[in-house]
């Protein structure tokens, strides 16, 4: 089939939304590292590991823990009631098994962080838990007083610590279980076309350049370019998208989405580690694993909290000491300690920005970077690139002229003479026609002439379609009633039968429906949207007019983009930069987030912190939505974890005693897990966040 080069100034095409994965480098997020099966930068798969590990230590541990407190002489004067003396021997006995076996993860962690000079939350643990231990065998034989018997009191602790750690690594496991969900994505067989037909085989078996058939109903079973056939594809489960999108003919399609309504054959693009789903699985595995502003900050708070706490418990041992007496002395030392852990702390952060990467993932926002997503919340301008990102970037049919006024029959012949050219314009003709419901008749010589036009006959008469060479060659004039659209910076294609003119087409690139929405939403919430095209000025204003945005960057080259990102930084802006393409990546490096929609390509994805897997503008509100969300709880959690343990430290140091106020040890390792259980419910509410780019913009415009 023969194509037509003379349609001029054709909008870029619209790229496939194809989801790529980044490279990020893992970092740690500190404070969890060093104790045995506890690392943070663990796989979810790791985390599943861990949740079951620590749950079955927890059980055992309870159960150990419940004749060791029931046996302890302290726990039992404390109930009322007697007990014979050789059972002191069984809870010490018990309580060993309980320090060596479930005390094991935070000695080994301890002795990992001494190491590495780095104090945190396993050496606290480790030396509250040794120093009861210690304290205890000395009074079983009768070296320290009876009152500093302390076994209820050890297995208490260590049973509050695993259970602390087990409900972290479940939070964990069930934050990242959407990245195995994507996995499930996938069908069980794949329907190969063969030389003899067709064979079933697994998607794994599928090699690029492979044909495959998908029936109507049935998932896509690798990345694919559609070779045959169209169908309306459910996208949901990569874009978040719930309108179902229809492809045709050339149009990429993406591993686990569905046709609809329609059978279609595609040619395998792309497998395994190369699909868009293992990209996305890999996107949102780094951003669960990378580290970030917050983060750091939480591990500063966990190593001061060490020294804070080490501190505090040197002044109690050597205050109660000189106050003579020295019981209270290892009763206080021992309380500080088992007070001071920093086991809330150290989830804070890593336990939110889990559940933010995770939630945004569902919503098709992959934040690769957290940094990104923290930055979000202090945007106050966003840069969008016109095509392919507030436009559709591909052209569409805007207006019909008509010299007789018959609009219908001028569009019918026109799409009659481009039937046979693959041209975007070409199709952008047919499209319109097939949309409008005209019947289109047929034609036959077809022929093009390249920067000149198309011709074909149609019922007998020479239809030709073009540009402005088309009329020069002919000899005839441009219609007058179209030189408003060439104001706007629109294609004209003047429609000729037998050599003069009866009618025009305007052909625009086609603004998103959704691209106003998205611009009264972020206005509304006082973020600056200006616009940046390398299109001529009256291109980018007639876009800009729709859309309501008063700054235009236009006539822009792509190696200046980034310089207008300079711009706007020099005026004091926090800038998101959001565009799609190979030549947006120096100013998506150069923004303070850099966004890329539509999944764009390999160099745009690079140089972005935050991908958008579909194409829907209005998700920029979502990301700073959750942007701002995700910062709230992070505050809340190092509120709270932190300033519970500033609080409680002294009240366990015994600066009330005075009064007749003091904090027993047992009652203090509650408190320490009480706030541990509030951080991670707190970080829970973030997962009913309501992402969807529709209500947000609809909220945020009403």
């Amino acid at each position: 089939m023969s194509t037509h080069q003379h349609h001029a100034h054709a909008p870029e095409a619209a790229r496939p939304a194809e989801a790529h994965h980044g490279h990020a480098e893992h970092e740690g997020h500190g404070g969890h590292e060093g104790h045995e099966g506890h690392d943070t930068m663990a796989s979810h798969d790791g985390h599943a590991g861990h949740a079951a590990h620590f749950g079955r230590l927890f059980w055992i541990m309870l159960a150990l823990a419940i004749p060791v407190v029931a046996l302890s002489p302290m726990f039992a004067h404390l109930m009322g009631y007697l007990l014979p003396g050789w059972t002191i021997w069984v809870a010490a006995a018990l309580g060993t098994v309980m320090y060596l076996w479930g005390g094991r993860p935070f000695l080994t962690g301890a002795l990992d962080e001494a190491r590495r000079r780095k104090p945190g939350m396993m050496l606290l643990i480790a030396l509250a838990i040794t120093v009861a231990f210690l304290a205890s065998w000395g009074a079983t034989l009768g070296v320290l007083h009876h009152e500093l018997e302390f076994w209820w009191e050890l297995a208490l602790l260590i049973v509050i610590m695993l259970l602390g750690h087990w409900v972290e690594m479940r939070s964990l496991a069930q934050t990242t279980s959407a990245l195995d969900s994507l996995a499930a994505l996938l069908p069980d067989e794949a329907e190969r076309i063969t030389d003899g037909g067709t064979e079933l085989v697994s998607p794994a078996d599928l090699e690029r350049g492979d044909t495959v058939v998908v029936r109507p109903g049935g998932q896509v079973p690798a990345d694919g370019r559609i070779t045959q056939g169209s169908a309306s594809m459910d996208e949901s489960m990569i874009t978040g998208e719930s309108k179902p999108v229809r492809r045709g003919e050339g149009d990429q399609v993406v591993a686990g989405t569905i046709a609809t309504d329609s059978g279609i054959r595609l040619e395998v693009t792309a497998v395994g580690d190369d699909t868009a789903l293992a990209g996305i699985r890999k996107l949102v595995s780094d951003a669960q694993n990378s580290s970030s502003r917050a983060q750091r900050v939480a591990d500063r708070a966990a190593a001061w909290l060490f020294w804070f706490a080490l501190a505090a418990a040197v002044v109690t041992a050597i205050a109660w000491t000189i106050l003579g007496v020295p019981d209270q002395a290892i009763v206080r030392t021992i309380t500080v300690l088992v007070i001071a852990c920093p086991h809330a702390l150290g989830l804070a952060i890593p336990l939110v920005v889990s559940i933010a990467t995770e939630r945004a993932a569902k919503a098709g926002v992959l934040v690769k970077d957290r940094l990104a997503l923290e930055a979000m919340r202090t945007v106050d301008a966003v840069l969008f690139d016109k095509t392919g990102t507030l436009t559709v970037g591909a052209p569409a049919v805007a207006a019909v002229h008509a010299v007789d006024g018959a609009q219908e029959r001028v569009l019918a012949l026109a799409a009659a003479a481009e039937a046979d050219s693959e041209h975007p314009l070409a199709k952008a003709i047919v499209r319109q026609a097939a949309e409008r419901g005209i019947p289109v008749p047929h034609s036959h010589d077809f022929s093009s002439s390249p920067a000149v036009g198309v011709s074909a006959q149609v019922d007998g008469r020479r239809i030709q379609v073009g540009g402005p060479h088309l009329l020069t060659q002919e000899g005839a004039e441009p219609l007058p009633e179209t030189q408003r659209w060439v104001a706007s910076g629109a294609t004209i294609l003047h429609v000729l039968a037998d050599g003069a003119p009866i009618g025009a087409l305007q052909v625009v690139d086609e603004v998103r429906g959704e691209s106003r929405a998205a611009v009264d939403a972020l206005r509304r919430r006082g973020v600056e949207v200006v616009m940046i095209t390398g299109d001529a000025q009256a291109v980018a204003e007639s876009v800009a007019s729709q859309l309501g945005i008063e700054r235009v960057f236009a006539g822009v080259r792509p190696e200046d983009k980034a310089g207008k990102v300079q711009e706007l930084q020099r005026e004091g802006r926090k800038v998101a930069m959001v565009g799609d393409g190979v030549n947006d990546a120096p100013a998506l490096a150069q923004a303070d987030v850099g966004i890329a929609i539509g999944a764009g390509t390999d160099v745009a994805i690079g140089s972005a912190g935050v991908i958008l897997a579909g194409d829907d503008p209005r998700a920029v509100v979502s990301v700073i939505e959750l942007s701002h969300a995700a910062y709230r709880k992070m505050k809340q959690n190092l509120w709270w974890a932190a300033g519970y343990n500033l609080v409680a430290v002294p009240l366990a140091a015994g600066v009330l005693a005075p009064v007749g106020v003091t904090l027993p040890m047992s009652v203090g390792a509650v408190l320490m897990s009480l706030s541990t259980v509030v951080v991670a419910v707190n970080a829970q509410l973030l997962r009913r966040l309501d992402l969807d780019p529709g209500s947000l913009t609809r909220r945020s415009n009403a």
